[in-house]
């Protein structure tokens, strides 16, 4: 590591909820499908590679339950005839102080998946909740 490197344990999430803190935040990806082309008449038996369409993940938030919270729950809830509320999210790499360093932008994202907690009798870690979110576009912008 340099001294240059960010921790990654100081991070918020804006998402149109109460609580902005996670446990964990994954699927921070961008994928660029790649297209083989091959011209008929082309004397070599393969293609060549061009760029297709981007791809993104979907973005998984983990949190611990609290009493009275149901936001995540309510989210995808709000999903009736064909329509969800989508929302843009907004991800913060934070520093020491937490001021952002990076911040990660998702377009028109809603949620596809929700998982409650899995629940164990003789365990004390701390219950969490799961909501996995799809959106159309996800930028990286570095904070000045």
């Amino acid at each position: 590591m340099t001294e240059n490197s960010l921790n990654r344990y100081n991070f918020i999430a804006d998402w149109g909820g109460a609580r902005i803190g996670f446990s964990e935040i994954s699927g921070l990806d961008i994928e660029i499908e790649t297209v083989s082309v091959r011209d008929g008449s082309s004397p070599v038996d393969s293609g060549r590679k061009i760029p297709g369409i981007r791809k993104f993940s979907n973005i998984i938030l983990k949190r611990g339950i609290i009493k009275g919270d149901n936001d995540f729950f309510n989210w995808i809830n709000s999903k009736s005839n064909g329509n969800i509320e989508r929302r843009n999210i907004v991800i913060k790499l934070l520093d020491e102080t937490h001021n952002p360093i990076f911040i990660w932008q998702a377009k028109n994202a809603f949620p596809v998946k929700y998982i409650g907690p899995v629940l164990i009798s003789d365990d004390s870690e701390v219950a969490l909740e799961i909501l996995e979110l799809t959106h159309e576009g996800l930028t990286v912008s570095s904070a000045k």
